[in-house]
């Protein structure tokens, strides 16, 4: 495997990158919140935000 990524060295370095990052509306499902684009529910906390900053982590 690590001599398969100096061969192709650039295709590597994509993949490493990608895998060892999680997005955020990822992150949040697994706080257990929902992504809103509108203001959260009644009840419910911003915790974090999803899609690139553009949505709201609700969590109850």
């Amino acid at each position: 495997s690590q001599f398969l990524c100096h061969l192709v060295r650039k295709k590597c370095a994509g993949q490493l990158t990608a895998l060892g990052q999680r997005s955020d509306s990822y992150i949040c499902a697994r706080k257990g919140g929902t992504c809103n684009l509108s203001p959260c529910p009644l009840y419910s906390r911003i915790e974090g935000t999803c899609y690139k900053g553009k949505a709201k982590c609700c969590i109850r």
